[in-house]
């Protein structure tokens, strides 16, 4: 009896097993690879979804059964032990202060307004604005000021927008009161107190100043000519032709993401642009990184009355003290975990891979402009001084809209040091690895820029300092305020360009991040000639 007991419990786990097979088939892909994230960002997945935990540990085809005990978390979760989060910014002691009043106060600055603690702080103030009485009413809440804002089914009429017409991108006119609302409590007075950021890339006000207590309910009494039951994404996009503006925009979609608890590329993005122009976007493939489906532009609802049931408008890149543009970042910190996993992210989901350390080589990148200004008048002089060097492996890339912006991501993730003229390029440091260097070779006297960003992305960070050694062509002629020194060209005395390059090139070969890297690679220790 005990053998057929025994035999037959064989035979329900093995029937369990093939179950479990088929379940994961029959969903079209594997749940566990749906999940899409970096092996290291999985415990702190984990510690927020603990039915998805609790699921992976008993499932024998989860592989990462293994990482389920591991306590991560990133900072902003109830229950948090900061011990446990994913890192807290570096504040050497000899650093400025700045404006904090002390070593403590400036980091917990940094860390609430540059990393995870900025997603907490959004939490916290988020307030119900349109309540529900029952499951099937509709809500509204946002965090103050509107910069970020969710709602349930949620009613948007556009039958009067005209959105086919003009060339205003962010009109505040298209709705009347009861064209944006939904079946819950509004606290009108409450919304309207909320208005101080009313902007176009600043807030989410003007888009839901209209939106009023419905005496219907949009999706369930048949209200609308689309409805959405996939969970939607608003969002307002800065320029796409420059990365630093664009990259605001995905900066702060990932932000959205955690503020919201999902990270599920089964969604739609829906493109808050109100005119019928096209939209140019260098970077449209890091939307792969957000969703599995085509961008929805807004003026495609043209004349609809669209509902959806699940709905976020994201936070956006003017903000004011916002991810990164318009953020005054405190002196003397570097090192965001939320920079760090933003980059960690898109180069997973676009399948960017690390292809070093290399084994003898230290990877430079020059970054070459073929723009009218800020070009470097001795560039051959300069590549070839770097190419002169047997332990560097240089690259010259010019990032055009004609060279595919995968690919550059992949030059740029294998590059220890980037170096180039201030510009937009430069933004590429978010995917350099750990251990990079970005050297801006001349900052045209905007000394925080892309400075700030190294220290968000926690890179070192070099730019050039003796004047006496760099050769401005002329004053530099802006189109309407004069001289300007962005507004020209450049030349570097390549000893002092040489000095400065293999001092980054020490930085790089000392970095933990880096030994511990080639270590890994390479199954030995570095070499002491390498060190």
């Amino acid at each position: 009896m005990r053998d057929d007991k025994k035999q037959f419990f064989v035979v329900v786990m093995h029937i369990l097993f093939l179950l479990e097979i088929f379940f994961i088939s029959s969903n079209g892909a594997n749940i566990w690879e749906d999940l899409a994230l970096p092996a290291e960002h999985l415990p702190y997945y984990f510690f927020s979804h603990g039915d998805v935990r609790d699921r992976c540990s008993r499932s024998s085809s989860c592989p990462y059964r293994e990482l389920v005990d591991k306590v991560k978390c990133w900072g902003y979760e109830s229950g948090c032990d900061a011990n446990n989060t994913m890192s807290y910014p570096s504040c050497p002691e000899d650093a400025p202060y700045g404006w904090a009043k002390g070593k403590n106060d400036q980091m917990d600055q940094f860390w609430k307004s540059a990393d995870f603690g900025y997603v907490r702080s959004r939490l916290e103030e988020l307030t119900v604005f349109c309540k529900p009485e029952s499951e099937a009413d509709s809500f509204l809440s946002c965090s103050k000021y509107t910069r970020f804002c969710r709602a349930k089914k949620i009613y948007l009429d556009f039958t009067n927008a005209k959105l086919k017409v003009g060339n205003n991108r962010y009109r505040e006119d298209l709705f009347k009161p009861g064209d944006v609302g939904g079946h819950c409590a509004m606290d009108r007075t409450g919304f309207l107190a909320e208005g101080e950021h009313k902007s176009p890339l600043q807030s989410w006000f003007a888009e839901l100043e209209q939106y009023r207590s419905l005496d219907f309910r949009p999706i369930e009494d048949r209200k609308c000519d689309l409805v959405l039951d996939k969970p939607t994404i608003f969002i307002k996009l800065d320029a796409g032709v420059n990365m630093y503006h664009h990259f605001c925009d995905y900066v702060n979609l990932y932000a959205s993401q955690h503020i919201n608890n999902s990270f599920s590329r089964d969604i739609l993005i829906v493109m808050w642009d109100t005119s019928p122009m096209g939209y140019g976007d260098f970077f449209h493939d890091t939307w792969k990184a957000f969703t599995d489906h085509p961008i929805i532009h807004l003026n495609s609802w043209d004349g609809k009355k669209v509902c959806i049931e699940d709905a976020v408008f994201s936070l956006l890149a003017r903000m004011r003290y916002g991810l990164y543009y318009n953020m005054p970042l405190i002196p003397g910190c570097s090192g965001s975990g939320l920079f760090r996993a933003f980059s960690q992210h898109i180069l997973h989901r676009l399948n960017i891979t690390q292809n070093g350390p290399l084994e003898s080589k230290v990877r430079v990148t020059l970054l070459s402009r073929s723009t009218k200004y800020r070009r470097l008048l001795n560039e051959d002089e300069l590549i070839a001084a770097l190419k002169s060097v047997g332990e560097l492996e240089v690259s010259v890339v010019d990032y055009t809209h004609k060279f595919p912006f995968l690919q550059q991501l992949q030059v740029t993730h294998d590059s220890d040091i980037f170096l180039g003229m201030h510009g937009a390029g430069l933004t590429h440091m978010l995917f350099q690895p750990d251990w990079g260097v970005i050297f801006e070779l001349y900052n045209c006297d905007d000394t925080h820029c892309y400075h700030d960003l190294a220290r968000l992305r926690g890179l070192h960070y070099m730019t050039w300092q003796n004047m006496n050694k760099l050769t401005q062509e002329d004053e530099g002629h802006h189109p309407s305020l004069g001289a300007h020194k962005k507004f020209t060209n450049y030349a570097f005395d390549v000893s002092e360009f040489m000095r400065m390059v293999m001092s980054a090139v020490d930085y790089v070969k000392t970095h933990p991040r880096y030994v511990a890297e080639w270590r890994r690679k390479y199954g030995k220790p570095v070499p002491e000639k390498e060190l």
